[in-house]
């Protein structure tokens, strides 16, 4: 399947009964921009993040063998579907790596599915979910390197266009690239789309520094969401034309960002959710006089008593 706006068009009309609208907020002169600052609160969306659309659309767009679907996740696409699988009464079994945040077990689990611990990162569940899906025929929805995944994570640049037509640059927080994959795909020669990873976690950012996916290796405050240790040759394809560059940030800058956006605007976001708003804040996106920037706040599976913790050390 072709990644193209039509297909995200279409992704849309398919998924657009199981899905939340999520709304776009436009502030003038926030968070030190002298600019329009349009935040895209996706982490209001069913299961806590953008995952659900590429779930759904997945799940929508393929046959569900008898033994319903697998998925490997850090948390968000496990919650994503474990809920999708649910709502279309389907088995789901979720592969996590013990990293994973208790919280997005939890979320998981609340949702139906059942659930796999093991290994101490991503690709160690990755592996896990590979060798059932070939034992059971069990479907494997990808979390960011299929076609169907990145067209679904795409509708979320379609919705901001629509609420924010006249956006400059739009920051986007990149873990394996889907979500950035299907926006750039979305905007690609219209708006300048600028990935956003942790110093620790740079799997794009090495990618197309390497011409090519390259393996890295993983230690950030945001694994568990942006973890991913290969961005795979799909991902890579997509953003090596389309994504302007990626913008690299410290995990202080991630827990300031948290912080900031639950102690001023009472927002609870996870790391991985407030990874954009980091580069704006922290200057690790360096912002033109004006410009009119997109913050996408993707995730909010998160401990809210750690991010009480978080917030008085502010």
């Amino acid at each position: 399947m072709t990644i193209t706006r039509a297909a995200i068009e279409a992704a849309y009309a398919r998924i657009a009964p199981y899905i939340r609208r999520t709304p776009s907020w436009t502030l003038p002169g926030a968070f030190g921009h002298d600019g329009p600052v349009s935040l895209k609160l996706e982490f209001l969306q069913h299961a806590g993040s953008f995952k659900t659309r590429g779930a759904f659309n997945t799940l929508l767009s393929h046959p569900t063998p008898q033994a319903g679907v697998a998925a490997a996740s850090g948390g968000n696409h496990g919650a994503a579907v474990a809920y999708a699988a649910r709502q279309l009464g389907v088995r789901a079994r979720i592969f996590v790596p013990e990293i994973s945040s208790p919280a997005k077990i939890a979320v998981i689990r609340s949702h139906g599915a059942e659930v796999v611990i093991g290994g101490e990162r991503y690709a160690d569940a990755q592996e896990a979910c590979d060798l059932y899906v070939a034992e059971s025929g069990a479907l494997r929805v990808h979390p960011f390197g299929a076609d169907t995944t990145i067209i679904g994570q795409g509708t979320v640049g379609l919705e901001w266009e629509q609420d924010a037509p006249a956006l400059d640059t739009v920051l986007v927080a990149v873990g394996g690239g889907g979500l950035i994959s299907g926006i750039a795909s979305w905007w690609r020669d219209r708006v300048k789309v600028v990935g956003v990873e942790p110093e620790g976690s740079r799997a794009l950012h090495a990618a197309l520094e390497a011409g090519g996916p390259v393996d890295v290796m993983v230690h950030s405050v945001a694994a568990d969401s942006l973890g991913a240790r290969n961005t795979g040759d799909l991902v890579y394809a997509t953003c090596r034309d389309a994504v302007d560059h990626v913008a690299l940030v410290e995990d202080e800058a991630i827990q300031h960002a948290q912080a900031l956006l639950w102690r001023d605007w009472r927002m609870a976001t996870e790391p991985g959710g407030a990874a954009a708003l980091a580069a704006l804040v922290s200057g690790a996106y360096k912002a033109r006089p004006g410009e009119r920037i997109g913050v996408l706040l993707c995730g909010a599976n998160v401990d809210l008593t750690k991010l009480a913790e978080l917030g008085s050390h502010e």
